[in-house]
């Protein structure tokens, strides 16, 4: 299957850093940010994010995994590595690699939702706007315009990174 590179190594690494100082601009006032990566290009992706963060700011960035099964996301709970109520009065920043549906961000959202937390925020590298629920990104690093037929990678497992289409 022959495949289109729509951002290289470094075109990803500039998207995770101007991504990293979008949510510190919406958030410059707060003194702690959880950031949730939904497993598994989602947590790599929040990883960076939240490495960024630490870097341009002084809030405490506190890094967090969503493990939810895709297929059954009703019926299997989702795994997450810390203690909802400890996001209590805090902003969460939901992260995953690829907005298509929404289905896999709205599940991980939906899980902060049980604590008063301060705000809620979702970030994505890319977003394809296939939307079937009402979820959108708050942040992100690319939208792109696709078929349904196409298929989106993100590579960020190992160097060298990219984005593909297929």
């Amino acid at each position: 299957m022959e495949r289109t590179q729509v951002l290289n190594s470094q075109q990803v690494l500039n998207r995770v850093d101007r991504m990293a100082w979008e949510i510190y601009e919406m958030n410059f006032s707060e003194k702690e940010i959880i950031v949730a990566g939904i497993a598994n290009r989602g947590f790599l992706l929040a990883e960076g994010i939240s490495r960024r963060l630490k870097e341009i700011s002084k809030m405490t960035v506190t890094l967090v995994s969503l493990s939810l099964d895709k297929d059954n996301p009703l019926n299997t709970p989702i795994d997450c590595s810390i203690e909802k109520e400890s996001c209590a009065g805090k902003v969460v920043v939901v992260v995953d690699d690829v907005l298509n549906s929404g289905a896999t961000l709205i599940y991980g959202v939906r899980h902060f939702l049980d604590v008063p937390i301060k705000r809620l925020l979702t970030a994505v590298l890319v977003d394809r706007s296939h939307k079937r629920f009402p979820i959108n990104a708050d942040v992100c690093g690319i939208s792109l315009s696709t078929s349904i037929k196409e298929h989106v990678t993100v590579e960020i497992e190992m160097a060298p990174y990219g984005v593909y289409l297929s």
